[in-house]
């Protein structure tokens, strides 16, 4: 069908995803290409299926959805993808556009919204869910500023407790490349412990939205 949209759902609670999947295809020019239940099959799946638009869960086990949909736009800059979450605080929106999402949605929007968001972000604007705008407000952080895109996937994965082998494993770079990144990161948060690091994760909000509660 021309202009068909192809849409992946990401989501680790099948009958959330198996619902977006009926409601999206109930439209003519949507096709729900698949539904991977975590971040790891969702890189490995929009690598294959090639979607325009990604809904992208957020607490999600192997890989959280900003460290996919981080992954993701390095291998495809043109795929756009909207965050689906439970969670309305302004924390959480801010980080998502800041690893690269076009939009932020709520899964308890109506489904006029959901499909609002889809042809927004086809246009190749941003889609913040309702109320969103006027709370959004960013908090200054110029060290975390400092950090490249991929130190701060590198800093989410660390703040987990994850080793340089396992961040070296999960974003197919050499445990050396992950090292000097390391370094970079700890040298720009004057942090100088892993400690540090998952405790600056805590209070700046960089593991929201990881599948961590605090």
């Amino acid at each position: 069908m021309p202009n068909t949209i192809r849409v992946l759902i990401v989501d680790d609670h099948p009958m959330v995803a198996e619902g977006i999947q009926s409601i999206l295809e109930s439209y003519d020019d949507i096709e729900v290409v698949g539904i991977p239940s975590n971040g790891e099959e969702a890189v490995t799946e929009a690598r294959a299926l090639t979607p325009d638009v990604i809904l992208m869960d957020l607490n999600m086990p192997k890989l959280g959805g900003l460290s996919a949909t981080e992954i993701i736009l390095e291998q495809s800059p043109a795929t756009r993808i909207l965050i689906l979450s439970m969670h309305d605080s302004p924390e959480y929106i801010s980080s998502a556009l800041a690893h690269g999402a076009m939009g932020y949605v709520l899964k308890d929007v109506p489904t006029e919204e959901i499909r609002q968001a889809i042809d927004t972000v086809m246009r190749g604007e941003t889609y913040l869910c309702t109320g969103a705008e006027g709370s959004l407000k960013p908090k200054d952080d110029p060290a975390r500023e400092a950090l490249t895109g991929r130190e701060q996937t590198i800093l989410l994965e660390l703040a987990q407790g994850k080793s340089n082998k396992d961040v070296a494993l999960v974003l197919d770079i050499s445990v050396r490349t992950v090292e000097t990144h390391r370094k970079n990161i700890k040298r720009k948060l004057g942090i100088s412990s892993t400690a540090g690091l998952t405790r600056y994760a805590l209070e700046h909000g960089v593991l929201q939205g990881t599948g961590h509660s605090f």
